[in-house]
């Protein structure tokens, strides 16, 4: 029986047209539900929902990494800041010699080399405040040799003149040293960019992982349409418009994961925040907060882990196109 030509209006018709009136006519006589496009996938199936919740658990990992990326990096140039502007003088008490003298001559010294706008003296009692973290508190350090402090706030933008100050002490106040932190600094940028590259390469393996699992998820969403593909490449149907159906379905289910995933990232750097508020006065707290500062995101934190939401739904979207592509191309 031959089968009569296709009128001047059908053969006018674009494909992606016709491919959506097979789908639709397919889905009818399935018992499906049009979706008003004629999707390929189901909207709503088990491995759907997995797949979402594999992303979410994805991002929402992404998101903390993202706002400890943030904490540390925001403790570290608070740590430098403060480090940089104050330098610190040690008196150590030596027999035969006056320290609260040794105190006020190398204080007066400080206060009169260029580049020093403040000069502080720590009391002893102030001192050995210092020491209850490592040593407790109540004890009598009356018979303890601790060396008196004397902290130099530096003008900003201005050059120190060490080597006049430390001239001066080694000649007047001999059991005076000069602290720049010099080593501490090094020491802090160092374990800054290392906790900063530790939290990029953690990112780099989930959106790694987010990857390969919707690799994996369109690969099988593939092999259970791999009829409906076949009728679509027989009606015309390009590669083209089959991966953009994969990719727009794949592009909801990572919308949806990426959201529930960041939301709950947002939401425990705020519960967290406002639970180091409530516990602020109790020791334990004020040595997270000196280490990680308020332990608080700021604006641009909670924006990258938006922005990261953002990223694990185009990687979602692109995995599946070009997984689309290269299975229809027989590379896989």
């Amino acid at each position: 029986m031959i089968e009569a030509a296709p009128s001047s209006a059908e053969a006018a018709e674009p494909v992606a047209d016709r491919a959506g009136r097979l789908l639709r006519g397919l889905a009818e006589r399935l018992g499906g539900r049009d979706a008003g496009g004629g999707p390929i996938l189901p909207a709503r199936s088990i491995a759907g929902r997995a797949l979402v919740l594999v992303i979410a658990i994805m991002t929402f990992l992404a998101g903390l990494t993202a706002g400890a990326v943030h904490l540390v990096a925001d403790a570290s140039a608070d740590w430098s800041g403060a480090l940089a502007r104050e330098i610190t003088l040690q008196i150590r008490p030596v027999p035969g010699r006056d320290i609260e003298a040794d105190v006020r001559l190398a204080a007066d010294l400080a206060g009169r080399t260029r580049g020093v706008e403040a000069v502080r003296v720590f009391a002893r009692s102030e001192g050995e405040k210092l020491l209850e973290p490592w040593l407790g508190a109540g004890l009598d350090l009356s018979e303890l040799p601790v060396p008196r402090l004397v902290v130099l706030k530096l003008a900003a933008g201005a050059a120190p003149d060490f080597t006049r100050l430390k001239a001066d002490l080694a000649e007047r106040v001999p059991n005076a040293g000069l602290d720049d932190h010099r080593l501490w600094l090094g020491r802090l940028k160092t374990m800054a960019d290392t906790a900063v590259l530790i939290g990029l390469a953690i990112l780099a393996l989930v959106l790694t992982a987010t990857g390969l699992a919707v690799a994996f998820a369109t690969r099988g969403a593939m092999a259970g349409t791999a009829q409906i593909i076949d009728v679509l490449h027989l009606v015309g149907a390009e590669d083209s418009y089959i991966a953009g159906q994969f990719q727009r379905h794949f592009l909801r289910l990572g919308l949806r994961g990426a959201a529930v995933g960041g939301v709950l990232a947002i939401l425990f750097y705020l519960m967290f925040s406002l639970s180091a508020q409530h516990f602020a006065t109790t020791p334990g707290a004020e040595q997270v907060e000196a280490l990680f500062g308020r332990f608080s995101l700021p604006a641009a934190g909670y924006l990258s882990v938006a922005a990261i939401g953002l990223v694990v739904s185009a990687v979602t979207a692109i995995v599946s196109r070009m997984t689309v592509y290269r299975t229809l191309s027989g590379q896989e």
